[in-house]
């Protein structure tokens, strides 16, 4: 019922990227508290979003390139890190969650693909408006039940993954938290260089640095 439950959130979340809305709710530190809500640790929900959307802020998506889905991914790294303790299931979380987002980015694309079929042909039969409608209501499910089935998949391999490695994860917690942050700074770094770099970004560079800093005291 859990993973249902979470399946079920994956896909509705997966909706609010493209197919319906669009309000942000998809992105990964309110997917992260959601999740977290939903899998009794919002503590680890709110950790993990942050720090997936640091990692996930370079990758905007734009036109018809292939990025990663945050909201799946977000799903299923608190799925997978909130049942377990110790100071690696986080960082496996984390791991897992970014290349679930590859996975769910691909399925993004294959679904972009298969709405083609679904779009009906100039001279077919029927009121137009009545098919376009049809056709709409067609991609949403379909795209609901690809987010859920993503999702899903994900938690089930994650959990193993996460269950597999937890117990011999060789960090402490100072230090695991160290690495994503690191991991997460990296991906600011890029993030700046492509809004014009730190010559032209000056008083956004120190104001996120001090919010970094102030917030990891708080991770």
């Amino acid at each position: 019922m859990d993973i249902l439950r979470l399946s079920a959130l994956g896909g509705l979340l997966g909706l609010d990227g493209t197919a319906v809305g669009q309000f942000m709710v998809s992105r990964p530190l309110v997917a992260g508290v959601l999740t977290g809500w939903m899998s009794g640790d919002v503590g680890v929900g709110l950790a993990i979003g942050m720090l997936l959307e640091l990692y996930l802020l370079v990758s905007v998506p734009s036109g018809g390139a292939r990025f990663p889905e945050a909201a799946t991914a977000t799903v299923v790294a608190v799925a997978c890190a909130a049942p377990f303790e110790g100071a690696g299931a986080v960082v496996l979380a984390v791991a897992v969650g970014l290349v679930w987002g590859q996975v769910g980015g691909a399925s993004v694309d294959a679904g972009r693909h298969l709405n083609d079929r679904f779009v009906p042909e100039p001279g077919d039969a029927g009121d137009p408006a009545a098919r376009v409608t049809r056709v709409h209501l067609v991609a949403i499910l379909a795209d609901f039940l690809r987010g859920a089935t993503v999702t899903a998949t994900g938690i089930v391999s994650g959990r193993f993954v996460v269950r597999s490695f937890v117990d011999r994860w060789p960090l402490d917690g100072s230090a695991s938290m160290a690495l994503l942050l690191i991991g997460g700074a990296v991906s600011a770094g890029i993030l700046l260089n492509d809004l014009g770099g730190f010559r032209r970004r000056k008083v956004w560079f120190t104001a996120g640095l001090a919010l970094g800093i102030v917030g990891s005291r708080f991770l």
